[in-house]
């Protein structure tokens, strides 16, 4: 049956529902016998009122409805359109007869017309209802979070026969929804009662279903449903919530950012729109894990161009094929080219003239790069060198670099190379136009130096899993997190800043590996060993954000704070750097002593 035959036969059904209750209204009126008198204004009120009810339902798009779905907004609906077109009826009979309609067969009518057509409705709606309703099969789920998000899912969970999931209990500290029934769900209570739920009801999934509040309270649910024996679920997505598209697939299994209990980024969209937007920008290291995703951000913000600068062809060649489906409009220009060979730059800086420029390339594995110090001075310093200069000589507005924890008091050659260009950078600033900031922050996670991608390949080959040593800690944000952040600190910019991340609490790597294990439905020291290895050459138990002689103030974003500018002169900057360049010939002692005589503060624990 087509739509318009079933709208067809839907308004014939309302005509003939309505002429039977103002009929039956007349003949209860007058004991089953209508006076002549009042048969013609039957027929027009009738009438009228079929007519009336029909066109005011059309009106309120009450036959484009999907009765299935109704709920009060469909009631609502239909109440308004027959009231107002019972109404209208009464005064069109009256006027054109001359004679009122008995309030007693008005009032009936409006009432049985309203059940009728209303009844009708929602008694196909408990029909279509019950034929879906599914039989109790799949896994036992617990669901957190008895609020809209819970209940939708519920619901969904009832109805969907291609569900894995059976929900058998709520949970929720809202001692109000407590010892209650949601859709034939009980609540069985707070988050103390998680554990007594999986063992007596068999759960096998438990899902949290609370995206609106705090990560920190995510984090110690999860915590607790780590204590049984069910697999943790997330519904992480509050934006699917809100434009109603949530479903089943918004199931996904706990990663390890849902670990660090860290609030999602806010950040001033106008402020960053206010230094990209049309500008040509300018991004080193654009296949890499940070340098992609700044590319991938900024094409929110419509730069006039993009320059993707990167020495690996794969990776740019990825990046432009996504940076081209995501943003169709944007325009890009992929160079290939090796930030360590000056005249590539000055060609790239000449043809395309960025005035923002993102230098996101760097060599960052610390022991590859204890053995080899002379290719992390090359690129880290000397590469920094010529990308900032050719910013200055081709009028470039600012300059943003990404820099590292690792470069406060280092004790690795890859940490005192970032410093030195930390230094580059703000000793440019003091001579040139151009603004020249650093952005430092910890470990990101997925990036490809990071250790998780590195522990998911024992935890798949069955380990063991290798931590350097128990107390080993590190600072951790996700690449979105700190990219956002990157981008606001440039808004920021003033002139040889060093932009600190707010890295949120230390982790502990042993830990860490502890939760990836369980997040792979393991048990580390039973199914998965935990192996030490050692500190590796340039590793230190932990980082740090600053040096003693910056300082610290705040910045108009609570995630971002700023150190002291250098008071290093440009003149001594480059007298040091020459000295270090003679000296990449020389053996790793010396060469480590000549990197030493620029970072003081290096200490070489290799």
């Amino acid at each position: 049956m087509t739509v318009r035959t079933k709208v067809l036969l839907l308004v014939g059904v309302d005509i003939v529902l309505v002429w039977l209750s103002i009929l039956t209204s007349y003949l209860l009126k007058f004991n089953g016998t209508v006076p002549a008198y009042y048969q013609s204004q039957l027929l027009l009120f009738g009438i009228v009122g079929s007519l009336g009810c029909t066109a005011a339902m059309i009106g309120w798009k009450l036959y484009r409805r999907v009765w299935q779905y109704a709920s009060v907004g469909e009631l609502l609906a239909l109440f308004k359109a027959v009231t107002f077109a019972m109404l209208a009826a009464y005064c069109l009979t009256l006027l054109l007869t001359q004679k009122a309609v008995p309030l007693s067969v008005f009032l009936r009518s409006y009432e049985t017309s309203l059940l009728l057509m209303g009844g009708l409705r929602f008694l196909w709606r408990i029909y279509r209802h019950s034929g879906m309703k599914r039989e109790q099969a799949g896994r036992p789920s617990l669901v957190i979070g008895a609020g809209d998000c819970g209940t939708l899912i519920v619901k969904e969970m009832k109805q969907n026969v291609a569900s894995t999931y059976y929900p058998v209990a709520f949970i929720d500290d809202d001692r109000n929804k407590q010892r209650q029934q949601i859709y034939g769900v009980p609540v069985l209570g707070g988050r103390e009662a998680i554990h007594q739920a999986v063992v007596e009801h068999g759960i096998e999934d438990i899902i949290i279903a609370m995206p609106s509040v705090s990560k920190k309270v995510v984090s110690e649910l999860i915590a607790i449903c780590r204590q049984t024996s069910a697999k943790v679920k997330i519904i992480p997505d509050l934006d699917d919530l809100i434009q109603g598209k949530l479903s089943m697939k918004a199931i996904r299994d706990v990663r390890v950012e849902d670990l660090l209990g860290r609030e999602p980024v806010q950040v001033d969209l106008e402020g960053i729109m206010d230094y990209v937007h049309r500008k040509r920008v300018l991004v080193t290291g654009a296949g890499g894990s940070i340098g992609s995703e700044l590319c991938r951000q900024l094409g929110r913000f419509r730069p006039d161009c993009l320059v993707l600068v990167g020495h690996g062809e794969n990776s740019i060649f990825s990046i432009e094929g996504e940076l081209k489906r995501l943003y169709p409009e944007l325009r890009l220009h992929s160079v290939i080219a090796d930030i360590q060979d000056r005249k590539r730059m000055e060609e790239v800086f000449s043809l395309h003239r960025p005035q923002v420029v993102f230098h996101a390339a760097a060599h960052k594995h610390v022991p590859l790069m204890e053995s080899n110090p002379s290719e992390a001075i090359k690129n880290n310093v000397f590469g920094t060198r010529n990308v900032a200069e050719c910013a200055d000589r081709w009028g470039a507005e600012r300059f943003v670099l990404i820099s590292s924890d690792k470069a406060v008091n280092p004790t690795s050659i890859m940490g005192a190379t970032k410093r030195i260009a930390e230094q580059v950078i703000q000793s440019l600033d003091r001579v040139s136009e151009t603004k020249y900031v650093a952005v430092r922050f910890g470990n990101v996670l997925g990036s490809r130096g990071s250790v998780i991608p590195f522990f998911k390949q024992q935890i798949e080959q069955g380990g063991p899993v290798t931590v350097t040593h128990p107390e080993m800690i590190r600072y951790f944000m996700t690449i979105p997190e700190a990219v956002q952040l990157v981008l606001q600190a440039g808004s920021f910019a003033k002139g040889g800043e060093i932009f600190i991340l707010d890295m949120g609490e230390p982790v502990k790597i042993l830990t860490l590996a502890e939760e990836l294990i369980r997040l792979s439905g393991l048990k580390p020291g039973e199914d998965i060993e935990i192996a030490f290895s050692g500190i590796r050459p340039g590793e230190k138990l932990y980082e740090e954000l600053l040096t003693q002689e910056e300082g610290l103030t705040s910045t108009r974003h609570n995630r971002i704070f700023v150190g002291k500018p250098s008071g290093i002169p440009k003149a001594e900057v480059d007298f040091a750097i020459k000295t270090l360049e003679k000296a990449l010939t020389a053996d790793a002692g010396l060469l480590r002593e000549a990197v030493k005589h620029i970072v003081p503060t290096y200490q070489n624990v290799s």
